[in-house]
Order: structure tokens, then C-alpha cells, then sequence
């Protein structure tokens, strides 16, 4: 998917090419995926978030970040603690999209200040269901800071 990546809604961290197409594909159905960036990984969104300051490119600030945990580079809890620990970027709605329901990984992501935490589930509908309920709440219901 190609857009303007300042013009990004939903930052996207999906290492898995089947959640990161199902999660595109609830989205698409609802019509939330018009600016949606999908990233592979946790350097690649760290760079989209903080790009390097010689880039001249502003500060990115989606709606919502929907992050994996377990990813290639930098792992998912990393991003987040970068993400709540930066006063430009804090702000921004965090939802981690896991297969993980280890105690651990959700105490950690709270502590570091998720807004979400979300275990996939492993049936195709209720995936589906899920990331159509998060993608409507986050990105019509909720009410960010202006």
C-alpha cells in the first residue's frame, strides 16, 4: 500500500504477512484502512515515528499505533517504551496486537503505558471481529488530545 506517510492514521507493526494481511483486510471492510502504513518491523517504525533530524521530515503522530510484540530488530515492548517515553510521541494510543498472553508481556506493556492490550485470536472470524472493533473504537469513537 502506497500513501503519503504524513498523512498516516494507523501505524501498522506486523512482522506476520497473514495478521498484517487480516488486520488490512478488517480494516479495508470498514473502510478504516485509507491511511494505514504497514511496517515489518521495530526499526522500521521507530524510524517512521523519529525521523532523523538532517531528514528535515517532521515528527509522524498517527491516530493509533497497533504493535506486535514479538518482532525482528527491535522487539514491540521496546517501541513502546520509546513511544511513552518521547513527549512528542506519548500521546499517540497504543495497542498491542499479540499472540502473547504471557502475564509478563501484558504487566510490562502496562507499565510502560499501553493503552490496549490485545491477545490475537487464532480463529479467522474472531481475528477479524477483533481488529474491526479496535479499528472502529480508535479511530471513531475515541477522542484523542487536539
Amino acid at each position: 500500500m502506497t500513501i503519503d506517510k504524513g498523512e498516516v492514521e494507523i501505524l501498522l507493526v506486523e512482522d506476520d504477512a497473514n495478521d498484517g494481511e487480516l488486520t488490512l483486510r478488517a480494516l479495508t471492510k470498514n473502510h478504516l484502512a485509507n491511511k494505514v502504513l504497514w511496517v515489518k518491523d521495530g526499526v522500521e517504525a521507530l524510524e517512521f515515528l523519529f525521523p532523523q533530524a538532517s531528514s528535515g521530515k517532521p515528527n509522524r503522530t498517527p491516530k493509533v499505533v497497533l504493535l506486535d510484540l514479538k518482532l525482528p530488530k527491535v522487539d514491540g515492548l521496546e517501541v513502546l517504551r520509546r513511544i511513552k517515553a518521547d513527549p512528542r510521541t506519548k500521546a499517540i494510543p497504543v495497542v498491542v496486537l499479540t499472540s502473547s498472553a504471557e502475564d509478563r508481556d501484558i504487566v510490562e506493556s502496562y507499565k510502560l503505558g499501553v493503552n490496549s492490550y490485545i491477545v490475537k485470536p487464532v480463529d479467522f472470524d474472531k481475528f477479524i471481529k477483533s481488529v474491526t472493533e479496535l479499528g472502529l473504537y480508535w479511530m471513531i469513537l475515541n477522542q484523542p488530545p487536539r
